[in-house]
Order: C-alpha cells, then structure tokens, then sequence
C-alpha cells in the first residue's frame, strides 16, 4: 500500500485543534441543521484543504451510514493498490490438444479475471484471437471458472430477491466471471400496428435466454408502457416483457440482472462462440475450481483501464461494478463481501486521521456500512494530497452543472459550477441521503465536505429535491465567502 504523504499531512494538526469546537455546533451548516428537526440524525463537516480549517460542522464524528458515498472508498482503495492503468485480464485456457484441422480436444475454459466491466465486445474480441491460434472447434466442454469468486453470497434483501427475480439491473449478482454487469438486455423494437413488438437481444444475434413477448404495437402518437422482470425455473431464466410501444418510435432497451452471472456468461459466450464458427460439441458448464497448473494459456484479452472503470463507477453509481472492485482487493479463492469489506475497512483506517469504519459492501448496498463525515473527510483529504492518483479519482465525481445525473442539477450556480460530489441514497430499511466531494471556493482554493442524513423508523420519507438545496445553500456560503 502507498504511503499517505503530501498535502493531507498539512491539515492533521490544524483539523485536531479545531474539531473540538464545532462537534456539537451547526456552524456553516444551518440549512442541513433543520433536518434534524424532523428526527434526522446528521453527520457533517466542510473544511479547506490547505490549512484544515473547518468551515462548517455537525456532530461530525457522529458514524451513520454512507450509503452510495462507500463508492469513493473502493475506487480510492483500488487507486492505491493498482493504479489508474491497471486492466483487468480474461483468459481462454485448456489442458487439451489443437489438432491440424483445429480441433481442440478437450475443454475450453473462460477464467474469469474479475473484470468488473467484461462485456461481449470484449468476449467477441477473445473469440478471435482464439481463432487467430487456428482453432475451429472443440470437442470437449466451454467451462466458465469462477474460481476467485462466486456465486457470492447475498447479503441484502435486494440481492437475495434477485437469485428468483429480477426487478432490477441495479442489485446484480456478483461473480468474477460475469458478463455485461451481471444483467440480460434486451431491445423492444415495433412491430406491425396489432401485432407483438419485436424482441432481439443486446448482445448476440439471437437471444440467449427465454423471451415471452407480450407487447403489442400500437398507432403511431401513442404512448410506449413497457413492463419487463426476469423470472427463473428449473428451465433458467426467462425475460417476461408485457405492455405497448408506438409504431415508428425508437428501440427501448430492457436490462434485469440474472439470476446466475457466471451461467449467463456461459449461455452468452457458447452462442457467440456458435456465431464466430467455432462450435463447442460438449456444451457448457460452469466451475468454482482454478484451471489446473497445467492448462495453456490460448487468448488473453485485457479491459479497460481502472481510470475508465472508475469514471463508470462513480458517475453511474454502479454497484455492480463497486462490490466487483472491492472483491478483487481480496485474496484467496471463494470470497464474498465480508471478506471485500474488511479489505476496504484496513485501507480506510490507514488514513490520517481516519476514525473506525464499518464497510460491508464496496458499492454501500448493505446498510450496515458505518462511516463519520468527519472520516469521509479524511479520505478525501489523503487523495488529494496524492499528486498522482487525485486526477483520477476527482474525474470520476459529478458537477452538478453538467454531471450525467439530472437529479443533482439543483441549488444555486455557484453550487452547481464549483463541486464535485459523489452521492448516495438508500431508503430501505431507513433512509440515507448522503453527499460528499470536493469544492473550489471564489477565490480557487480547494475544500472537501460530507453531509451524511439518516432517518430512523419515525422519520418521514425525504426526497433529493429537499435535501439538496440544503447543502447547496450552506455550501454556497462557504465557497462564495473564501
């Protein structure tokens, strides 16, 4: 792990002196203060990142949970054990034979490299330089290895749900050798005005899984009313798709997550390996065991650079792709979450200044995460004095003004022009609206802030459009007063 020097090192003795102070005060953040009149309990701070001086403060020691705001703690974990160009490597391996005609005998095994952005152009582009090596076809099985880890346990209500059903493609089951972020996609196109709509897959020419297509084309001008969920039997998976969608209007996309990544990746790369001319007489399976010692390496495809994997990770709070990189710090076979977590928990409180942390998850989906603003604070204080991966890390956060996320486009243009934030949002089973990043003040200095909301059973649902003028307003105080 990298040492922790730099800048951060500046503000430790002048944040110990000040902190003191403000623990019990709402100083700087009176508007996020009237929350707590509701029964909200809070946890939030603000300071210059220079000189460590406290802008604003309220109970900022106070742990509460950060919801999607974990998502900053695995990318700046993953930062510090790779690197920004980092890739993340597939492979094609086998213990058989190539003959002359290019029949490989025996199996032909997918090891998943936990590349948490492993898509079909990429499997496609594996397929090749397959074919490149001469090979035609293979007369044993296409095994998927998930031997690093999964299927892993499930450990929230969400995921646990989606074994059965998918309702969602934001609650992905997690394996080290999934595909297309653990989810099915599906394109609804019209059809003829009275007759079913057509359904293809996103990925291969012909779908992979059961399609039952209950959408009928309606006249041009009307409204498109889709429903989709994903279904599982003892047949596997089946994408139920029902409602209308308009003549002459464009393709809608469909994604739920599967009920089996690594399965869905054997079904997916079986029939592209069909459509590439490279057929696969035994059919597939799926292993939790590491290829043996002596297996060959046949075709290597890497990803994309955890600089780009980050930029998706934290614009799109993915959480797929969050628990995978959190996953992917742990060492050993057969991991699940726990283990992830107690990686990101020994990374955290090596920060200066960093307090305890509770992190169960990388993505912040288990509501049992546990972190202060204050801490959260620490941690963007470390990445910013690390002159080499702060760029990286910063990139990844949203401006409101422009960030791909319409919801945060609130509050004044100050706030919208000059921060940088990572939010997170859970309602179940209480809510959290949490925020955290980094702003420029008027007068370009750097600063960092969090504000961590928690309701109880008593409290009552709180919207972003509430919650965020608030901090908009006591931030843009701050900034317009420095």
């Amino acid at each position: 792990m990298r040492q922790w020097l730099g800048r951060s090192s500046l503000f430790l003795g002048a944040l110990s002196l000040s902190v003191v102070s403000v623990v019990v005060q709402a100083a700087g953040f009176d508007h996020v203060a009237r929350l707590a009149d509701k029964g909200f309990v809070i946890s939030a701070q603000a300071r210059l990142l220079d000189s460590g001086e406290v802008l604003g403060a309220l109970n900022p020691s106070q742990p509460l949970s950060p919801a999607s705001v974990t998502k900053l703690y695995t990318a700046a974990a993953a930062l510090d054990r790779w690197g920004p160009q980092h890739r993340f490597t597939t492979r094609f391996v086998s213990t058989g034979t190539l003959d002359g005609n290019g029949v490989l005998h025996g199996d032909l095994v997918l090891e998943g490299g936990g590349d948490p952005a492993l898509t079909s152009e990429e499997l496609w582009r594996l397929i090749q330089k397959l074919r490149e090596l001469g090979v035609s076809s293979v007369d044993g099985q296409l095994v998927i290895s998930q031997w690093r880890f999964g299927p892993v346990t499930c450990q929230t209500s969400d995921r646990c749900k989606t074994q059965t059903e998918g309702t969602n493609a934001y609650a992905s089951l997690l394996s080290s050798a999934a595909v297309n972020y653990g989810s099915w996609c599906a394109t609804v196109m019209p059809g003829v005005v009275g007759q079913p709509a057509r359904i293809t897959s996103c990925d291969t020419v012909a779908p992979t899984l059961r399609i039952q297509n209950d959408v009928t084309t309606v006249a041009a001008g009307g409204s498109a009313d889709l429903y989709a969920k994903r279904v599982t039997d003892s047949q596997g998976d089946t994408l139920k798709v029902s409602g209308q969608i308009p003549a002459g209007t464009y393709p809608r996309p469909i994604y739920k997550a599967s009920s089996d990544p690594a399965d869905q990746t054997g079904q997916t790369l079986l029939s592209l390996l069909r459509q590439a001319g490279v057929p696969v007489g035994g059919g597939y399976a799926v292993s939790r065991q590491a290829p043996p010692s002596i297996a060959k390496e046949l075709a290597a495809v890497e990803g994309k650079p955890l600089q780009e994997l980050l930029l998706r990770t934290l614009n799109y709070s993915n959480n797929f792709m969050a628990d995978t990189l959190a996953l992917d710090l742990t060492s050993g076979t057969q991991q699940n979450l726990p283990d992830a977590g107690r990686e990101l928990e020994r990374f955290a409180t090596s920060l200066p200044g960093h307090g305890a942390a509770i992190l169960r998850s990388g993505s912040g989906l288990t509501p049992e995460n546990r972190v202060s603003a204050q801490s959260v604070n620490s941690l963007l204080g470390a990445m910013y004095g690390n002159a080499s991966l702060f760029p990286t890390f910063v990139a990844g956060m949203q401006v409101p003004a422009n960030g791909p996320m319409h919801f945060i486009r609130r509050g004044s243009q100050t706030f919208q022009d000059h921060v940088m934030l990572k939010t997170g949002t859970l309602n179940e089973p209480v809510t959290v609206r949490a925020v955290a990043g980094y702003f420029r003040t008027d007068s370009g200095r750097w600063g960092s802030f969090a504000v961590l909301v928690n309701g109880t059973a008593s409290t009552p649902y709180l919207s972003w459009r509430e919650t965020l003028p608030m901090v908009a307003d006591d931030l843009t105080a701050m900034i317009e007063r420095h």
